[in-house]
């Protein structure tokens, strides 16, 4: 079936001389929109980069915390890994504890040994001072006792005496006893043997009263060895804080609610004091730091207001303020000097850093640090 002839006479129909100019304004009318559109678009264009300030060396920027160990150790235990969010406090590592904690148990128990023997001391205080009181009472009243009686004695053989005397002048007269004499003789003995009795008597309470000073004198001793245990107790709680301080160090914990950015051992592994182990940030605190060239830096005060749209949620903006602008260009802070022997010079034009704070934040995990951005502020003077 041959259909190419009609196509072709078709096609070389000529068009009614009546059409042609209402084709022909139909194509001016949409020229003339399309012209008006991008004369338009042209405008807005030209007015936006008269009117903004765009910085697209910008980027998201967090405070990187990089946790080390303080102490050396076997990696015991690893439960996390890179992108976990986490609370404040949740586990991170674990470094092998056994020895630390073998001595914090040594430690609490020479600590227990001295409770011990200060109880033990103080107990011996208090019965001593009991006792020591007891027998220096008793000695005191024996002493009061010998002495009276030893007056007592000592008047009972000045009687037996003169009465003796007596008795031996009327023996020597003819008119006594001899019988009388004899008894006399006696009671004079007797007398003595009781001022000699009381005596003794004295000096034994006296040496009673001694012995109870000389246990007094031992609870002075026994309180000085109760103070001596005090610095002993201070430096065992030192050494046991140290310890506990040392144990507690082995379990590396987070800082505050945050994400595992990377991990940079594994379990098993031996990490020294001071070793990184692992990089985290905290999603609720970022912020945007950009790189402002000096020309523009005026439009870019503290406070001044900016929009932020991020390459990675397209079509969403976030408002944000200048927070601070670093005092020094970024060429400062190079780590080769920038010097200029052969004085050749090419001026370019230095960048200042800045930092944007959004506000209001937004929802953790929105912006993550690195991630490209765009700032833009009116340039208003």
């Amino acid at each position: 079936m041959d259909i190419g002839a009609p196509q072709r006479e078709a096609l070389l129909t000529p068009v009614p001389i009546g059409k042609r100019p209402r084709f022909r304004r139909l194509r001016l009318a949409v020229l003339a929109v399309a012209l008006l559109l991008g004369i338009g678009l042209t405008t807005r264009w030209l007015h936006w980069q008269l009117t903004h300030v765009v910085l697209d060396d910008a980027r998201v920027a967090s405070d990187m915390v990089l946790l080390a160990s303080r102490v050396p150790g076997w990696v015991e235990a690893l439960p996390v890994t890179a992108g976990d969010r986490l609370a404040a406090g949740a586990l991170l590592v674990q470094i092998d504890p056994r020895e630390q904690a073998l001595a914090v148990a040594e430690l609490d128990a020479q600590i227990e040994g001295i409770a011990a023997r200060r109880s033990e001391l103080e107990a011996r205080l208090t019965m001593i001072d009991r006792v020591s009181g007891s027998q220096h009472d008793a000695a005191r009243a024996t002493l009061d006792a010998a002495r009276a009686a030893l007056l007592a004695a000592q008047s009972d053989r000045v009687f037996a005496i003169s009465e003796l005397g007596r008795a031996e002048g009327l023996i020597a007269a003819g008119a006594g006893t001899r019988q009388r004499l004899e008894q006399l003789h006696a009671l004079s003995s007797q007398a003595e043997q009781r001022v000699t009795s009381r005596a003794a008597e004295i000096r034994n309470a006296e040496a009673m009263i001694a012995v109870a000073q000389a246990s007094r004198e031992e609870m002075q001793v026994l309180a000085r060895q109760i103070d001596s245990l005090g610095p002993q107790a201070r430096e065992l709680a030192a050494r046991r804080g140290r310890a506990a301080l040392d144990l507690a160090d082995r379990s590396i914990r987070m800082p505050f609610d945050g994400v595992v950015d990377r991990i940079f051992l594994d379990p098993g592994e031996y990490v020294l004091a001071g070793q990184r182990i692992i990089l985290v940030h905290d999603p609720a605190q970022v912020r945007v730091e950009a790189n402002v060239r000096e020309t523009d830096l005026r439009y870019f005060r503290p406070g001044t207001s900016v929009r932020v749209s991020v390459d990675a949620w397209p079509g969403r903006v976030f408002e944000g303020v200048v927070d601070r602008v670093v005092e020094a260009a970024t060429s400062e802070f190079a780590l080769l000097p920038s010097a200029n022997p052969s004085g050749n010079f090419t001026r370019i034009t230095q960048r200042m850093p800045l930092r944007v704070q959004l506000t209001p934040r937004p929802e953790p995990g929105i912006l993550r640090p690195g991630m490209l951005v765009r700032v833009e502020a009116e340039a208003r003077d």
